[in-house]
């Protein structure tokens, strides 16, 4: 008698898997003939070669850092891509010498933030032609996120402080510029009013929560889903909400 295979593979046992219950593997779709444009190829236009430079956390001669627009799960995410239009396979030699050490600063910057064990780094390319690398920083003593799910956990964890979010960015950002670029985030700036008026702003914001509160899916409900050429992941921000997709 022939082996009959699993429903589903070893990995929705191992404990780093987001999930539990029940699964059954979807049915493979028969390859397509031709496959579709990605962002930048053929008459799509590219989004980060429209993007201005404040768009970005960092900015250098010939590479850019950005950030998701939102805070996410993770410490921190962020996107290192070429000013150039060009893919991963289509760097001349500069390119792709100085990708390395772009790769290795990068790195270290996130890696110096308080709270981060570890830093996954991501190339998918489905859903862009322009060359974009992603940063995914584990945070320490997380173990159960350590491996190849921490893309989902991201869009799974809620999300940090803004607060944080933001100084995580700026410093980030400041390491880099150590080396040449320019620094474009700044951290959050402090709000000092006099001890009188912070009760009343308290209670105003409470006041506006209570009369504008949205729960959270009627306010998921409200943010349109990417199209699928818009994440190559796993578009998990970032498009860029996480990195559930590519990114």
């Amino acid at each position: 008698m022939h082996d009959t295979p699993p429903l589903v593979p070893d990995f929705t046992s191992w404990p780093s898997f987001p999930f539990e219950g029940d699964f059954r593997v979807k049915h493979l779709e028969d390859p397509v003939p031709v496959e579709p444009p990605r962002k930048g190829e053929g008459s799509r236009e590219c989004t980060a070669c429209a993007a201005p430079d404040d768009a970005y956390i960092w900015v250098g001669e010939r590479w850019r850092v950005r950030a998701m627009d939102r805070p996410t799960g993770l410490p921190m995410v962020l996107i290192l891509e070429s000013r150039s239009h060009l893919d991963l396979g289509d760097l001349p030699n500069l390119l792709a010498a100085e990708l390395g050490v772009m790769t290795v600063r990068l790195e270290k910057a996130i890696r110096s933030l308080d709270g981060v064990a570890r830093v996954h780094v991501n190339r998918w390319g489905d859903g862009s032609a322009h060359l974009h690398l992603w940063f995914l920083a584990r945070p320490y003593g997380r173990l159960q996120l350590r491996g190849t799910f921490l893309s989902l956990w991201d869009s799974i964890l809620p999300p940090i402080s803004e607060q944080q979010w933001r100084e995580n960015l700026a410093m980030v950002a400041a390491w880099l510029a150590e080396f040449g670029g320019r620094p474009l985030a700044e951290p959050p700036r402090i709000l000092w009013q006099a001890p009188s008026s912070i009760g009343a702003q308290v209670s105003s914001s409470v006041a506006a929560s209570e009369e504008d509160g949205v729960g959270v899916i009627e306010a998921a409900e409200e943010i349109p889903e990417p199209e699928v050429d818009e994440i190559d992941q796993p578009e998990v921000g970032p498009s860029t909400g996480g990195p559930a997709g590519d990114r």
